[in-house]
């Protein structure tokens, strides 16, 4: 289907409670006085694959087509990109920041975070070439202690990980470099399975962040619940979006 007709569905009815199965027939008519019913139906069933309307009734649509979400990466994140990608060709590798949560979080944290996973065999040579070549507070897979006693007193730590297989990662590209950035699924899914180091964002506050990140930006739940799974988080996530954002995983179109 034309990205433009797409665009321009969802500028027709965005402002609609809804609208009926005539009306988005009689939508096409104006451009294609000679679509069929049987390929009006298709056009519906990609309408919904690509999560731009939604079933709400028998017959009945709303737009719920929501942007992908792009953030502002710091110029500390642009450096660490530039580090990795002049050391290392072809390595795997995502990094984010927390300061990308107040968007969503309903208490601005002043515990800033950025998180660098990567490649396991390529842990720990990237963690001493960082440390040695940036000034910068650098921690390695910390544990409780470290989290507790060190990161915790850190202005601006530097969190590297070992990065898990297939996990959803896109490329940011602009002037400054090229980065492997986190996606929301996967920010969303480390949140939730990494309680030890975003202990700030548990409780209230991760309800807050699910909710807003759900209504306000196109989510892939099948990448979400994939990852999900490879990090054996998610029936407790599929619990715990149902009982906090009730009815919504029956209304999911899985792309």
């Amino acid at each position: 289907m034309p990205k433009v007709i797409e665009n321009k569905i969802i500028e027709v009815f965005k402002e609609r409670k809804s609208f009926d199965r005539d009306e988005l027939f009689h939508f096409y008519l104006e451009s294609e006085p000679d679509l069929k019913e049987s390929t009006f139906s298709w056009r519906i069933y990609d309408l919904k694959k690509k999560d731009i309307i939604k079933t709400i009734g028998r017959g009945l649509y709303v737009i719920s087509y929501k942007p992908k979400y792009k953030p502002v990466l710091s110029d500390s994140v642009f450096k660490i990109a530039r580090k990795t990608n002049e050391r290392y060709e072809d390595i795997k590798y995502a990094v984010w920041e927390t300061e990308w949560l107040n968007e969503f979080s309903q208490h601005q944290t002043s515990n800033e975070m950025i998180v660098v996973e990567v490649e396991k065999e390529f842990a720990d040579s990237l963690y001493y070439y960082l440390n040695d070549t940036m000034r910068m507070d650098f921690f390695l897979n910390p544990d409780e202690k470290e989290i507790q006693f060190y990161i915790s007193e850190s202005n601006v730590p530097v969190v590297i990980k070992n990065l898990v297989t297939r996990a959803p990662i896109i490329k940011f590209e602009n002037k400054k470099a090229v980065v492997s950035i986190a996606t929301l699924e996967k920010i969303m899914v480390d949140l939730f399975a990494d309680e030890d180091l975003f202990h700030f964002y548990q409780g209230s506050e991760m309800i807050n962040i699910y909710e807003k990140i759900i209504d306000r930006y196109s989510i892939n739940f099948t990448k979400l619940f994939s990852y999900a799974k490879r990090r054996r988080k998610e029936q407790e996530i599929k619990q715990f979006i149902s009982n906090h954002i009730p009815n919504f995983l029956e209304d999911i179109q899985y792309d």
